[in-house]
């Protein structure tokens, strides 16, 4: 096979072989709480990751500025240092710098939801440096029963009350506080698919990496949380740059509900998302076009706009190593998208199972589908030739649901160190009839300590 830009420097390569047996992404490491010991106050952890995804031939008779390419290979690396202390009771500052490369398909282009997590809207041959993460967290405990919390990355050991206030300031990820999902949530350990380890629809606050400035609270109570957060729009839709001072901004609010069913832990969250951004309206892209007959340029018709919708997640483990979820997402569908994806309905639903049910303890399972809409407006503007976040094909005189399935296989090889296989198969990538069904493999190594 002849790999189209797969670059990955042979020294970073050995650095990720050398470093996956003591290694598995910090989110995924079974976390270890010793309950009698002493809070730590400080910690370092680390992971890397690697991923190759292709995607052979498939019916393409058209191709737009933002269409997914038949016949290609494409391949991302990171790796990332999470570093935390505890400055005082209860606070915890922690930073994650990261190297990464690569690409992702057509440059992350072409699928509304997108096949890998693992790669961005921006990509380089090259390794380059970014701060996901730089963030203090305080917790204020307010009485109920103290358990344990396990040391994992961005967690350090101790005990927290039952009942407790969190807050979060800082740069980090709106969703490493909200539609969080003990199943699908973490491409560098269960799914990959953007619209399955989040809600499709869910337009959230972030740069071109997934990452903003702001502040959110958590307030436990008993099996109840409530969670608000505000956040920083990125200058431009699907730019690097992120506001600064609110200028634009985003109010992220959940409510969850945890539960046991026949001594099984599961979780309802529902969430909505209220964004005020300098964003095109769709009708007046429409109302262009029609005048002149002309594809509309997005950045013509920004002003400032409101934008919302909002999200239903649910997990629930059966049995033992057997879990499910599903989520279903919707925005109002009228204004361009601004940080995530071209998606306005989602609903998802899969599982994952364990490998100690086979006797293979380190090993997993999982497979998931997922359909994602859009409004009617939406398709009229991509009919128009108008571009979106992710999807373009400069014309949709066929429009359709976005349907996709992803199952994968994780073996345990050496200590925390794990490799992947993937396959997504998508029907009518980007909205189209005209083009696909894509077969899309994959392979994942994985590590961390």
């Amino acid at each position: 096979m002849i790999f189209d830009r797969f670059s990955v420097p042979r020294g970073m390569l050995a650095l990720a072989l050398l470093a996956a047996p003591m290694v598995a992404h910090a989110d995924d490491t079974p976390p270890v709480a010793a309950p009698d010991a002493a809070p730590q106050t400080f910690a370092v952890h680390g992971q890397s990751t690697f991923t190759v995804q292709t995607t052979p031939g498939f019916p393409s008779p058209y191709v737009g500025a933002n269409s997914l390419v038949p016949n290609q290979t494409r391949e991302t690396f990171d790796v990332t240092l999470y570093a935390g202390v505890r400055p005082w009771r209860g606070a915890e500052i922690w930073i994650n710098p990261e190297i990464d490369q690569g690409f992702g398909l057509s440059d992350t282009l072409g699928v509304a939801g997108f096949t890998s997590g693992e790669a961005y809207k921006v990509g380089k041959s090259d390794p380059y440096f970014k701060l996901p993460r730089l963030f203090l967290r305080q917790t204020i405990n307010l009485g109920g029963e103290a358990a344990p919390v396990a040391a994992q990355a961005n967690q350090l050991a101790g005990r927290q009350d039952t009942n407790r206030l969190v807050l979060w300031f800082g740069k980090f990820s709106v969703v490493d506080v909200f539609d969080t999902n003990s199943y699908a949530h973490d491409p560098r350990g269960d799914f990959l698919n953007w619209s399955l380890i989040d809600a499709g629809a869910f337009d959230y606050a972030a740069n071109s990496w997934g990452f903003t400035f702001g502040g959110a609270f958590e307030l436990y109570d008993g099996a109840w949380t409530v969670r608000s957060g505000l956040f920083d729009l990125s200058k431009q839709p699907n730019e690097p740059s992120l506001e600064v001072g609110l200028q634009q901004y985003q109010i992220v609010s959940e409510v969850e509900h945890r539960h046991t069913i026949s001594g099984h832990p599961g979780a309802i969250r529902l969430g909505g998302f209220f964004t005020r951004g300098n964003l095109a309206l769709l009708r007046d892209m429409i109302a262009s076009y029609n005048a002149t007959g002309i594809a509309p340029v997005n950045l013509l018709f920004r002003h400032m706009n409101d934008h919302g919708g909002g999200y239903l997640n649910v997990e629930q483990e059966v049995a033992a190593n057997v879990g499910v979820f599903a989520r279903a997402s919707a925005t109002d569908g009228v204004t361009e998208t601004d940080d995530f994806s071209d998606i306005d309905r989602s609903v998802s639903v899969g599982g994952t199972l364990g490998g100690a049910l086979w006797h293979r303890g380190d090993d997993r399972i999982g497979i998931a589908e997922v359909a994602n809409g859009i409004s009617r407006a939406r398709q009229i503007f991509f009919n128009d030739g108008g571009l979106g976040t992710l999807v373009g094909d400069g014309q949709l005189p066929h429009p359709g649901d976005e349907w996709i399935t992803e199952g994968w296989y994780q073996f345990g090889i050496l200590g925390h160190f794990t490799a992947s296989f993937d396959y997504q198969f998508i029907v009518n990538p980007a909205y189209n009839r005209d083009r696909g069904p894509v077969h899309v493999f994959g392979l994942r190594l994985h590590g961390g300590f």
